[in-house]
């Protein structure tokens, strides 16, 4: 079965805009949950411009769905995280000019780092994620690391303009997967999708998993945010039925 992560981020930036008590990320988890969504996905940044610590306790501690949490390789996020106990971690690279998270983390670059935040959470039993760019190399040094799966970067598939860049990038993204799977890694996907170009990412049989949030955020603001994942959740169920029925 794929399953579906939903993102509540932006449920929390349009909090923090205003400095209010609302809306609450985990509110919006009940929704979520309610439309279809197999866990809640949430990224704890070190700024903490949005998801704040109290939101990450409350959400683990009131739910009994899976949680992943996204975050940056530092000793203070393993701590927090070995607090909290999420289902898994998703390692993520963090900037603070950023919008939102640009690429891959460049775990061949950072290999010392990430294996220690590896082993630190692994021996906590917290299963872990990279979030990596489809490329051959990247998913190498994610296994050689030790990661127990990996998140494959579609940002930019997702921005590709033109039917030859767009496939081309997708072809990167199923040899990602088809190489992850291969080496024994569970493989996830996320970053851009939504209603219109998720189907492929969702047909690939190597990917178990979607984590998206911004466009069903967007989507949530003009039929609820219930509806919203439902309907992800349809777009994704059709694409991995119809092509089970071409095999």
């Amino acid at each position: 079965m794929l399953r579906l992560g939903v993102n509540i981020d932006h449920i929390a930036t349009v909090r923090q805009a205003r400095g209010e008590k609302f809306p609450e990320p985990i509110a919006a988890a009940h929704a979520a949950i309610l439309g279809g969504a197999d866990q809640i996905t949430l990224h704890l940044r070190e700024d903490r411009r949005h998801i704040q610590d109290a939101d990450v306790e409350l959400i683990r501690a009131a739910l009994d769905v899976d949680m992943n949490l996204e975050m940056a390789c530092t000793e203070d996020m393993v701590a927090f995280a070995k607090k909290i106990m999420p289902t898994h971690v998703c390692l993520v690279p963090e900037k603070r000019e950023e919008l939102t998270t640009e690429g891959g983390l460049d775990v061949a670059g950072n290999r010392d780092s990430v294996k220690t935040t590896i082993d630190a959470l692994k021996a906590a039993g917290i299963a872990v994620s990279l979030f990596v760019d489809p490329d051959e190399q990247a998913i190498l040094a994610a296994n050689e690391v030790g990661a127990d799966m990996v998140e494959i970067h579609t940002g930019r598939y997702a921005n590709a303009k033109g039917d030859a860049s767009v496939t081309r990038e997708f072809l990167a993204i199923r040899q990602a997967a088809t190489t992850a799977k291969q080496l024994g890694m569970r493989v996830h996907a996320g970053h851009g999708l939504d209603y219109r170009n998720v189907w492929r990412i969702a047909a690939l049989p190597e990917i178990e998993e979607l984590n998206i949030g911004f466009s069903i955020v967007s989507r949530a603001l003009f039929i609820g945010l219930t509806a919203a994942v439902r309907e992800m959740r349809d777009a994704m169920r059709h694409a991995r039925d119809v092509t089970a029925q071409n095999l």
